[in-house]
């Protein structure tokens, strides 16, 4: 089995309020996109491509310049905003064609304390039990702003509902969407066309292809503590992250 990666870093981050692209918005001295490609690292995957968007070269060239030596960067522009799934399409273009047993991790590019742990727990879990997806999930009393998890009877993962098109019901919903995933990649491809743009947001979004996924096959989850998978779309959430990190940091030392 081949292992490789998309990481989602297209975002116009406009909420930065800065004419630098967000994923370069650094934290304890480190872009974000590079603190999540370090998160690879111990699962190491044969190729990573790297979505980008406004400011594309800049990304492209920090990255090149930065990434670590195991990394083999390539790139892909997602040139219109039409969402996670259709981000995912175009970052899948840049991957080498693959074989029936290969997998891909998709992961978004403002997560910077995600951990290589976590990873690779994510990892083990699809391959040690055959799962269509798997993905990451956290607890929040309050996950306000984030997808929920529904699950089917018997515990699996049967889709997610963003916080936009939840009922009264799932927003009761307590288990929230990371945005990290590791698909088989055969399955991966089928299940992005499938995706419509019937939605809040009319865009093509990639949690559905976990419902599509869910139909046909088994979708396992890894759970993590939600400030690992925290995201950053404002300079508040920014600074929040790099006090964690540096915390972080401080309790390793």
């Amino acid at each position: 089995m081949t292992l490789r990666a998309v990481v989602l870093a297209a975002g116009a981050g406009t909420r930065m309020k800065s004419d630098l692209p967000k994923p370069l918005h650094e934290v304890c001295g480190k872009a974000m996109v590079l603190h999540v490609i370090d998160a690879l690292a111990s699962s190491q995957p044969d190729e990573i491509s790297v979505v980008v968007g406004r400011g594309g070269d800049l990304v492209a060239e920090t990255v090149q310049q930065a990434a670590p030596t195991w990394a083999k960067i390539r790139f892909a522009t997602q040139h219109e905003q039409h969402g996670t799934g259709h981000a995912t399409q175009v970052g899948i273009t840049a991957l080498s064609a693959p074989s029936a047993e290969d997998s891909v991790i998709v992961l978004p590019g403002d997560t910077p304390l995600l951990t290589a742990e976590t990873i690779n727990r994510l990892v083990s879990e699809h391959i040690a039990n055959g799962h269509s997806s798997t993905l990451i999930t956290s607890e929040l009393d309050d996950p306000t702003g984030y997808g929920r998890i529904v699950r089917k009877t018997d515990g699996s993962v049967e889709r997610i509902v963003e916080q936009r098109d939840a009922s009264p019901t799932e927003l009761l919903i307590t288990e929230w969407n990371a945005g990290v995933y590791v698909f088989n990649h055969s399955q991966l491809l089928p299940a992005l066309g499938k995706l419509s743009t019937d939605n809040s947001q009319h865009e093509y979004y990639l949690t559905d292809a976990i419902a599509a996924l869910a139909q046909d096959g088994h979708v396992g989850s890894v759970s993590t503590e939600p400030d690992e998978t925290r995201g950053v779309n404002d300079r508040e959430q920014l600074a929040e992250v790099e006090h964690i990190m540096r915390a972080r940091e401080h309790h390793d030392g």
